[in-house]
């Protein structure tokens, strides 16, 4: 498993941090084992948020493709240029849609 990012970690610790803050305010729970219930709630919301933070690396095309993130070996080879379609007739600067151009 690759190591956390620090990006990953602050996103993480500050979720933890707000997340059980806010959740002790807003249920007024008293109790150890309702503080307990929502600490391990924000530790699983952390969690949750610092995994699905973006990792620095391959970018989604080249997971999907399998391929690697390095730089190409050589120059890339070139392609033939697509011959250009029939022109089509310019129209007047202020022509509306649809209208004939003369």
């Amino acid at each position: 498993m690759p190591r956390p990012t620090a990006t990953q970690l602050v996103y993480g610790s500050a979720t933890v941090f707000l997340s059980t803050l806010a959740m002790l305010l807003l249920s007024q729970t008293q109790t150890g084992i309702g503080v307990a219930v929502i600490a391990l709630a924000g530790l699983g919301l952390g969690l949750l948020v610092a995994m699905t933070v973006p990792m620095p690396g391959l970018s989604r095309v080249a997971r999907r493709a399998g391929g690697s993130a390095s730089a190409p070996d050589g120059p890339a080879p070139l392609r033939a240029v697509p011959a250009p379609a029939e022109r089509l007739p310019r129209q007047r600067a202020g022509a509306r849609i649809g209208e004939r151009t003369r």
